[in-house]
């Protein structure tokens, strides 16, 4: 993957603030919508889900899931050819009141202020989606797969580098 195309893809998951969240329901594919946040230098993404979402019953249920994040639209290319990033996940939850649970909110509240109160409600939790694969397509014809220590490389890579 060239360097434009790979600034193109990772400052997708610096800017955008929402995803979509692909999990198993009841036996059936299921798709939904979330807030996600990828903390500088780390390779896991942060959301903030209700106990009382199906999504979530679905992550503890069968915690692989995929999750797509596109550029906005309208944009400079055709429907087929939308910059996107989608990720096979493993979803785990933070235990509240852990270090990792504090740094997490912290790095969640940064992105999302106005989210504060969500997390005084005993039904939220912060659940980590940590990426196995990727498949990332920067317009028609440039499409890249990365796994392993390649993934987690360029997870970790600022969008401006």
């Amino acid at each position: 993957m060239d360097a434009d195309a790979s600034r193109l893809l990772r400052r997708l998951l610096d800017e955008r603030p929402t995803a979509a969240l692909a999990t198993l329901h009841q036996g059936e594919p299921a798709a939904s919508m979330v807030p996600f946040v990828l903390p500088p230098g780390e390779t896991g993404l942060l959301v903030l889900v209700s106990g009382l979402s199906p999504h979530t019953r679905d992550m503890q249920a069968h915690p692989r899931v995929g999750l797509l994040v596109t550029a906005e639209t309208p944009g400079p290319w055709p429907p087929h050819a939308l910059p996107r990033v989608a990720l096979d996940a493993t979803a785990h939850a933070l235990a509240r009141g852990t270090p990792a649970w504090e740094r997490a909110q912290a790095q969640y509240l940064a992105r999302f202020a106005d989210m504060a109160q969500l997390f005084t409600l005993g039904d939220f939790q912060l659940l980590v989606l940590q990426p196995q694969a990727a498949r990332l397509v920067a317009g028609f014809g440039r499409a890249f797969a990365l796994v392993g220590q390649p993934l987690d490389d360029w997870l970790r890579q600022a969008a401006a580098a």
